[in-house]
């Protein structure tokens, strides 16, 4: 397989003109430094944090359209005059909505970046190979389910997919369904939001099951390093972004989403910060449900797939909780014991819930066990292995 078409982000910049591609990393440069120069004041940073990132992140996430087309994710428009744009739009209810907002991914990049207003990345800055190894196997859902999947009789794309709702993002699901399963993203979505709720009543139960409650009452002794400035946690967001942007571009909107919302909150950008978590969350969050019930029609419904897709559902978040505790576990034994393998499960994303749940079940058992910084890096980790694992299967797909 070429690897150009895997990591396009890099692949594009050896196809482009030179000075095209010398051009994009001086840009990438610049949305850096402007990112920068907004945290410190030196330029306005209700405009230039944003501004920033966008043109770092539009720049890191070109992709390959065709052998000889390239373009972003992010402007790009099919329909550009008056009438085609009218009859696109379809004037009727709730379709203009759908339209603008769900059918390109535009509500899930909303959503991820009202989950980076209220992500602290600070607690992976703090705890990067404890978060970041248990993150990786809690990923078990989201790889185990595909080949399964398409055992079963799904196509890959179909496969991927379902197999992405291991990961209990909402969001991610919604958006690798539109990319690699559209006939099939109404009953996977609703199947993913759906089964979310099941994490809440599900996973106490299979961590009480796997760990033993002398262990689960395990107190983890925390970090000398408890500060970690705004700066540093900007940092992170502006090369994360690049890097995965760079990487897995047909994914860059979801990264520039996830940390331009963290790092307008490390920059103090309290009315930015409010309008984000205030309004823009809690109205993708409404209409994502709204829409959901909206499409969620009979005949939609009663595709003969939607079993098969209930089951693998299930087994993709079960797998995942399952990967997610051997995490903790292998943790637990790095650590010689000193470490609680309940915190295992938080890598399964589904932020801030997971964390809660293992915070609960560990208080349960010992009062004085706090074992939340570990859970939320765990968390947050997740979202960003998701997104990585989404980035794989939505770039090496099309090519199988």
């Amino acid at each position: 397989m070429n690897l150009s078409n895997v990591f396009q982000g890099v692949g594009t910049l050896f196809y482009q003109d030179p000075q095209i591609a010398i051009a994009r990393v001086v840009l990438i440069a610049i949305g850096i430094l402007l990112v920068w120069l907004g945290k410190r004041g030196t330029l306005e940073p209700l405009i230039m944090i944003p501004m920033g990132f966008g043109m770092l992140a539009v720049n890191a996430g070109v992709l390959f359209f065709s052998a000889t087309k390239t373009g972003t994710l992010f402007v790009d428009p099919l329909v550009s005059d008056t009438d085609g744009l009218m009859n696109a739009l379809q004037i009727d209810f709730l379709q203009p909505i759908y339209t603008l907002t769900f059918s390109n991914s535009l509500i899930a990049c909303i959503v991820f970046m009202g989950i980076g207003v209220l992500a602290d990345v600070g607690n992976v800055l703090r705890y990067p190979f404890t978060s970041m190894l248990i993150a990786l196997f809690a990923e078990l859902g989201t790889i185990a389910t595909f080949p399964i999947a398409h055992a079963l009789g799904l196509s890959y794309g179909e496969s991927a997919a379902i197999a992405i709702v291991g990961s209990a993002d909402g969001p991610m699901v919604l958006f690798a369904s539109l990319m690699l399963a559209p006939e099939l993203f109404v009953p996977i979505t609703v199947i993913a939001y759906l089964y979310l709720s099941l994490t809440y009543g599900g996973y106490p139960f299979l961590v009480r099951l796997l760990i033993p409650k002398e262990i689960r009452g395990t107190v983890v002794k925390t970090s000398k390093k408890n500060d970690v400035t705004s700066g540093e946690k900007i940092a992170f967001d502006v090369i994360a972004c690049t890097i995965l942007s760079l990487l897995f571009p047909v994914a860059a909107p979801l990264f520039f989403s996830f940390f331009l919302g963290n790092a307008i909150k490390e920059a103090g950008i309290v009315k930015y910060t409010q309008m984000i978590e205030d309004v823009f969350l809690y109205w993708a969050t409404f209409f994502l449900g709204l829409m959901l019930g909206v499409l969620c029609e009979a005949s939609t419904i009663m595709n003969p797939k939607v079993l098969i897709l209930l089951i693998l559902g299930m087994l993709a978040l079960l797998l995942s909780g399952i990967g997610g505790i051997i995490g903790g576990y292998v943790v637990y034994l790095i650590n010689g014991k000193k470490f609680n393998p309940t915190i295992g499960i938080a890598g399964v994303s589904c932020m801030p819930s997971t964390a809660k749940i293992a915070q609960h079940e560990v208080t349960a058992v010992n009062k004085r066990a706090v074992i939340l910084q570990f859970a939320m890096g765990a968390s947050i980790c997740g979202v960003i292995t998701s997104a990585i694992i989404t980035g794989i299967y939505v770039s090496v797909i099309p090519q199988l």
